[in-house]
């Protein structure tokens, strides 16, 4: 784009930019920057992307800076708009590859957080190829309110409280305004830090890139270094496919059992892995939950927070007792040009009680489940961590809502009984579309007293902040006429999360004819024309990542 006799107009476009020569003559490095004044993981970036291009030019790149957007799944649950943020993975990998396609240069840094910003940009990363670091923006300190700590998966439960008149609105509105307290991804282990931690794992960030807090120094100082560092890592030529390799994948598995990460994983992990030409099925995850045993519990399902996993040695210290039980790779590559056992070998737990050690696990198996049967033939997902022990085998009677809104409904207002299985369908990747989570009815069902009594199965997918036995993903969803559009009020489901098994107890006579009268119902369709419609054309399905084909 800069050199020779045909690139002199290319030049003078440069150049009006405030750009110099001697600035064309070094690397041009693209830093995407995901800022935007909505989203509180992402208000805090300019410092942290000025941090980065000054590192770049100490270390003789020039920085190039462009923009990604970022929605907030916290700002638009339980909305409409919650159609919007899986769709927007594919547009931020898609934005991504336009601009660096474009204008040929030869290296990016991307700047990310939350939930579908941080697997959209490895998706982009691992299609183009080009050397490439990522950094997180952190997560955000924990609140206080009455001298205990909250954080923003306390307040979904308090609203069905003050529905239930145990708490007052009073009360709410306190804690409504001291639960997050400043920038960063959600205070707890939902699927922003999930990411994070997945992008870490994978070798794609520095160390601690993760989990150190958006408001300390030390990122200012991470992003810094990270700026730096992408500069060497052109000048040895190493690129995301040397670095997201099968062996990656299994370690960012194996790290995502042991943290009892969020369920969205099992979409974002397989759609990263596909961009590098890998095929990572679910089936990869059941045998790493077999393998790997949980040893972290943070909110929502456990008391601590992102940042106390930080302050007990966070990603490298859980990598290094991982390592020293064999259940990761050593000798994967990563972004600053060690292996993972390079980089974790000095580390060690600080704090036992938040990363226990293998020899006394919170479970001996890992944090997700992955469930088939009758009613999944394809797959479902299940945050098993986040269910109590009374609900990881479950037979109830099935109340059946085709859609979100009338299911949360109908938990408020007592509809739900204990013992019941609440079923939301036709929220898939195609039924949304979009695939909406279901984090307000979880919510409501803990919030209502429901937790230990009732589960819900659902098309859709969750929020990192879910828990109790809500299974999701379920494949083929309702709008291809899956098994789950086939079920009726009082028909009974069974749960079995240690046998990976969901049944629909019903006769395959009695499924067939049902299937035979099936068809879409009417409100389900949508008009012809926009984003949703692209989407819902061409988005496969959950089982394989949601992504398009």
């Amino acid at each position: 784009m800069t050199q020779g006799l045909q690139r002199s107009t290319h030049r003078a476009l440069l150049f009006a930019t405030g750009l110099r020569p001697s600035d064309l003559g070094r690397p041009l490095i693209g830093v995407v920057n995901s800022y935007n004044e909505l989203v509180p993981g992402h208000v805090h970036m300019p410092a942290l992307c000025q941090a980065i291009k000054l590192g770049i030019t100490e270390a003789g790149g020039t920085p190039l800076e462009f923009p990604s957007i970022a929605i907030c799944d916290g700002l638009c649950t339980g909305m409409e708009g919650m159609k919007m943020p899986l769709p927007s993975r594919e547009l931020i990998a898609d934005s991504i590859e336009a601009m660096m396609t474009a204008h040929a240069l030869d290296a990016m840094v991307l700047l990310s957080n939350c939930d579908k910003i941080t697997p959209g940009m490895l998706m982009a990363a691992a299609r183009l190829n080009v050397p490439t670091i990522m950094v997180t923006a952190g997560p955000m300190e924990p609140g206080r309110h009455r001298g205990r700590p909250i954080g923003y998966t306390d307040l979904m439960e308090a609203e069905a409280l003050v529905v239930r008149g145990i708490l007052s609105q009073a009360e709410l509105e306190e804690m409504v305004t001291e639960a997050c307290p400043g920038p960063g991804s959600c205070n707890m282990l939902g699927t922003a830090n999930t990411m994070s931690i997945m992008a870490e794992a994978l070798g794609m960030t520095l160390s601690d890139s993760a989990l150190i807090p958006a408001t300390h120094g030390a990122r200012i100082a991470l992003a810094r270094e990270s700026g730096r560092a992408i500069v060497a890592l052109l000048e040895r030529g190493i690129c995301p496919r040397d670095i997201l390799t099968r062996e990656a994948f299994e370690n960012a598995l194996a790290v995502d059992m042991a943290v009892g990460g969020s369920t969205n994983t099992a979409l974002h992990l397989p759609a990263i892995a596909r961009e590098a030409g890998l095929e990572l099925e679910l089936e990869a995850f059941a045998r790493s939950a077999a393998r790997v045993p949980q040893l972290v519990l943070l909110k929502p399902a456990g008391t601590h927070f992102a940042s106390d996993l930080y302050r007990a040695g966070g990603v490298p210290s859980l990598l290094s007792s991982l390592l020293a039980a064999d259940l990761v790779h050593g000798d994967c590559l990563t972004v600053n040009g060690c292996t993972i056992a390079e980089n974790v070998r000095a580390r060690h737990v600080t704090d036992d009680g938040v990363i226990h050690p293998l020899s006394s696990p919170i479970r001996p198996v890992g944090g997700l489940a992955i469930l088939y049967g009758n009613l999944a033939p394809e797959g479902s997902v299940v945050k098993s961590s986040a269910v109590v022990d009374e609900m990881l085998q479950h037979t109830g009677p099935a109340r059946v809502y085709d859609g979100e809104e009338s299911a949360l409904a109908a938990i408020l207002n007592g509809c739900v009984r204990p013992g019941d299985v609440v079923v939301i369908r036709y929220e898939g990747p195609k039924g949304g579309p979009g695939m909406r989570e279901m984090l307000m009815p979880t919510s409501a069902i803990i919030g209502m007293g429901l937790g230990r009594s009732v589960a819900l199965v659902t098309d859709g997918r969750f929020s990192g902040a879910t828990q109790g036995a809500c299974i999701g993903h379920v494949t083929p969803e309702a709008y291809l006429g899956g098994p789950i559009a086939l079920v009726r009020d009082g028909d009974c489901i069974s749960i079995d999360i240690p046998a990976g098994r969901l049944s629909l107890e019903v006769e395959t006579d009695l499924l067939d004819q049902r299937r035979a009268m099936w068809c879409l119902p009417e409100e389900k369709s949508m008009p012809a024309g926009g984003l949703l419609d692209r989407y819902r054309r061409l988005v496969g399905p959950a089982s394989r990542g949601a992504v398009l084909e």
